[in-house]
């Protein structure tokens, strides 16, 4: 019984997000320490991988970015497709609402940063910047303080999140793509056509499945797309129906076992190379430059407003619905938690100011999502707190 209680806490939001939180805080005293220029050396090192033919040269950085980060969005993509099929999302009200609020979401970051840059003189480029919602940090967030909360929840802000980010990539490829190689993308269209085709008919070993996922990443980065996009179109293709023979859902079996995974190796790894930001040099000015003031508002006033506005009026229009046993408070608090950018923003960061890592853009970048991120989880923490203790109020017609 111990074993398995034990088993269960390492398996929760709460747990994952300890070790996640860890991972940060370590990577900002490393990146401060006498160690600092090892650590930045080391996630600037080139590592190559090659099997025959295949040979694929990058970054630690865009090994993590890419290579792990991908095994979280097939994860979160499943969730996403067991909740539309048999969950909370299957109500078409329910799926509507965190889309809507996405949306929101990323047009009211665009408009404040927009008035800010008219009125304080931030550079116009920067807009993108605090449109993108972190998952990975943000469901850690939830994690701490969603004791109590209703499950319904976290499907809302995992949907929101994952359309969120969709829309980041979407807008990365529009704005910033070098192009795209056409050949390897057609390549990822049809295995995920032709395995989705043949996984609902027959069923397909577990090697296979590993073999499909590997060959599609690698098409995927041929492509010069974000493997987190067609991480989450490979989800789709996971059959949820359990088999015949010991009645497991293949997705849930997945889900099941890749969890730990990602909770205790991917998301802190992620979180050791992505959140290293050296602090040496800095001045007061810097500091409040108008595009640090801009990004840091956008992510906190702007995702707040714009997703529980999206909700809030999807709901009052009847054409979505407020998350199951939810009280308006709640979507709240998770509306400011939507403004922990970090990771997405600063690599749109990286794209619209292109340089040196520490030149003095790439510093006002980072000390504008660090700060809006800061200032929406602290918010979001306490009115979820706050939230976790009251009764939704039952809303007739809801």
């Amino acid at each position: 019984m111990a074993r398995k209680l034990t088993l269960d806490f390492l398996k929760t939001e709460a747990a994952s997000g300890s070790a996640l939180a860890l991972a940060a805080i370590a990577a900002v005293l490393v990146a401060n320490s006498p160690w600092s220029a090892d650590y930045f050396a080391w996630l600037k090192s080139h590592h190559i991988l090659q099997i025959g033919p295949i040979r694929l040269d990058e970054t630690i950085s865009d090994w993590i970015k890419e290579g792990l980060m991908a095994i979280f969005f097939l994860v979160v993509g499943m969730e996403i497709k067991y909740e539309i099929v048999r969950g909370e999302l299957s109500d078409p009200k329910k799926l509507a609402t965190p889309v809507l609020a996405a949306l929101g979401g990323m047009a009211g970051p665009a408009a404040v940063y927009l008035l800010l840059s008219g009125l304080i003189g931030a550079p116009h480029q920067g807009w993108p910047i605090p449109l993108a919602t972190d998952i990975a940090f943000a469901l850690a967030v939830f994690g701490f303080v969603g004791k109590g909360l209703p499950s319904s929840l976290r499907v809302f802000l995992l949907t929101l999140a994952i359309v969120d980010d969709l829309g980041a990539i979407a807008l990365i490829a529009v704005l910033f793509s070098q192009g795209v190689d056409w050949l390897p993308l057609a390549w990822v269209a049809g295995l995920l056509v032709v395995g989705g085709l043949v996984a609902h008919r027959i069923r397909i070993p577990t090697p296979f499945w590993v073999i499909g996922f590997a060959a599609v990443w690698y098409l995927t980065v041929e492509a010069g797309l974000s493997t987190s996009l067609t991480a989450v179109a490979f989800a789709m293709i996971v059959p949820i129906k359990a088999r015949n023979e010991d009645r497991q859902s293949p997705l849930k079996e997945a889900i099941h076992d890749l969890h730990p995974w990602n909770a205790f190796l991917v998301l802190p790894l992620f979180a050791f190379a992505k959140a290293g930001v050296s602090f040496a040099g800095l001045t007061l000015d810097q500091a409040f430059a108008p595009l640090v003031i801009a990004i840091a508002l956008g992510l906190f006033f702007g995702k707040q407003v714009g997703v529980f506005g999206a909700a809030w009026l999807a709901s009052a229009l009847k054409i979505g619905a407020r998350p199951t046993d939810a009280s308006w408070l709640q979507v709240y608090g998770v509306a400011l938690l939507c403004g922990v950018g970090f990771t997405m923003s600063l690599f749109i960061g990286v794209l619209a100011f292109p340089g040196a890592v520490d030149s003095p853009e790439q510093v006002e970048v980072k000390l504008g999502v660090i700060g809006g991120s800061i200032l929406s989880a602290v918010a979001a923490a306490i009115v979820l707190g706050m939230a976790g203790r009251s009764k939704p109020a039952v809303v007739e017609g809801e």
